[in-house]
């Protein structure tokens, strides 16, 4: 059966599609605004909300700049210093998930090594998100499997070797799910290649496949539900102007709202 079960919800085929805003950093390191993206992603219609759990000295080279598009204009800066300004401190994400349980919507994060995996699950999550840059760390996520949570990975970046052996490192340790994603931020549609669902879905036939949606519109997201995809997230933001990498090309959420129906309305159109 190509299926996974996330929080007591069955994710795969013949189920609904589960559908996940993704608040990720957007949230600018204020909790109060981490709150709000919780009820925005409840009142979009969304299943559930993920961030991204991370120490910014842990990981970030601090002679590494990173640049991104700030209101039309190049912003370069320290990838050190941008990634500490969007962390939250440890009791942050108690209080986050507190919230969501409240709205009753599921919380996860994507954590960024092993001990943001730790507060995670101590905070408690129903799966564990592995983003596309870790897809090749096979020790990282050997690591994160043995917890037997189920894994969803992404795949931006990657060729079939690659994601044969980033499965094969989870296989018979944890659930999986697996997400076609284009590391593009935004994707254009040129590059989206959804129909890498297709060809995923025909070589795993027992792994659900997901889509992470960086493209601007809902389009792709309706292709990659007639062809199978069972996951969906998207990136939104509170307020595109605020300074940061994923603002200018995130959702509004008035946006989401749309995204998630036209999802659900590509079921209802499909059928049986």
């Amino acid at each position: 059966m190509r299926e996974i079960t996330i929080a007591g919800r069955k994710v795969g085929d013949g189920h609904p599609p589960f559908i996940v805003g993704e608040a990720g950093i957007n949230h600018n390191g204020d909790l109060d605004r981490a709150l709000a993206m919780v009820t925005a992603a409840k009142e979009a219609g969304c299943d559930a909300i993920k961030f991204a759990t991370l120490k910014a000295a842990e990981f970030c080279n601090p002679a590494h700049m990173i640049s991104y598009h700030h209101n039309g204009e190049l912003i370069t800066e320290s990838e050190l210093a941008m990634f500490r300004r969007c962390e939250l401190p440890d009791d942050a994400w108690r209080t986050i998930k507190d919230e969501c349980d409240r709205h009753s919507i599921t919380f996860f994060s994507t954590p960024q090594n092993a001990s943001d995996l730790k507060l995670l699950l101590d905070v408690g999550v129903p799966a564990i998100k592995i983003g596309s840059d870790d897809l090749t760390n096979l020790a990282l996520i050997a690591a994160y499997a043995k917890h037997g949570l189920p894994i969803i990975l992404s795949s931006g970046m990657a060729d079939m070797a690659d994601i044969d052996e980033a499965l094969h490192t989870v296989f018979d340790r944890a659930p999986v799910l697996l997400c076609v994603c284009t590391s593009m931020y935004p994707t254009p549609p040129e590059y989206a290649n959804v129909a890498r669902i297709r060809t995923l879905r025909t070589v795993y036939r027992n792994v659900p496949i997901g889509f992470s949606d960086h493209t601007e519109s809902h389009e792709a997201a309706l292709v990659a539900s007639t062809l199978g995809a069972c996951y969906f997230e998207r990136h939104f933001t509170l307020d595109p102007t605020l300074q940061g990498p994923d603002h200018e090309f995130s959702a509004s959420k008035i946006e989401l709202g749309w995204w998630v129906q036209a999802i659900k309305d590509a079921r209802t159109l499909l059928g049986s």
